[in-house]
């Protein structure tokens, strides 16, 4: 089972994505992840990646696409992936489609985890994150027993730039001129799935297991 997440900055797409892959026994493949796992481990794309990171410049397509092709062609992979945050523009979504065909592959589902833009930006302008030990809490969903106290260690939690209002709005702005586009794609190719993505965790869950089969 060959799975896209597709969703807003803040949508929950990654919780959803770890979910799967814990029900179903297939890797959750961020390209966070695959980028550091080669960074790390000194590949000849690795290091492509680095050197354009390090001049603050997105990664060029086709190394990442390199880098996704590697990490699916492990033995893990032989039962399926969740892909979170790739393909992320209709240049990337096409470049995957075609290197699948070449290896007679496809993939089976892109779920869209539907969120507006204001229940985005009240989720996630209400985070809270402490620095010391890496807890994260939410005012209204997920607040600390003290305010403004981490549970874990006892230090101040803060707001994290990302999660300004403002910032938020840009990157949701973002989404939609870059990202959206890709649920008209996968509609087209037939693999669209689209669940309320406003609704109780564990609800939106039950929603996308309904559809992969228990």
């Amino acid at each position: 089972m060959k799975i896209i997440m597709l969703g807003a900055p803040g949508a929950g797409k990654g919780t959803q994505a770890k979910k799967i892959a814990e029900k179903y026994g297939i890797p959750h493949i961020s390209t966070g992840d695959i980028f550091r796992a080669n960074i790390k481990g000194g590949t000849e794309l690795g290091m492509k990646a680095k050197a354009y990171m390090d001049q603050g410049q997105l990664v060029p397509d086709d190394v990442t696409i390199g880098m996704l092709l590697d990490r699916i062609s492990e033995a893990d992979c032989t039962g399926g992936y969740v892909l979170d945050g790739f393909p992320r523009t209709i240049p990337q979504a096409e470049s995957l489609t075609e290197a699948l065909n070449q290896r007679g592959e496809k993939m089976d589902y892109a779920i869209n985890v539907d969120v507006p833009d204001e229940a985005i930006v009240t989720r996630m302008s209400g985070r809270r994150a402490c620095l010391s030990c890496g807890a994260t809490y939410h005012v209204v969903y997920n607040a600390p027993k003290s305010e403004g106290i981490c549970d874990a260690c006892g230090e101040a939690l803060v707001l994290r730039d990302d999660d300004k209002p403002e910032t938020v709005q840009k990157r949701l702005t973002v989404y939609h001129d870059q990202t959206q586009p890709l649920i008209n794609y996968y509609q087209n190719e037939g693999i669209l799935v689209t669940v309320d993505g406003t609704k109780e965790l564990n609800e939106v869950f039950k929603d996308i297991t309904a559809v992969l089969g228990a």
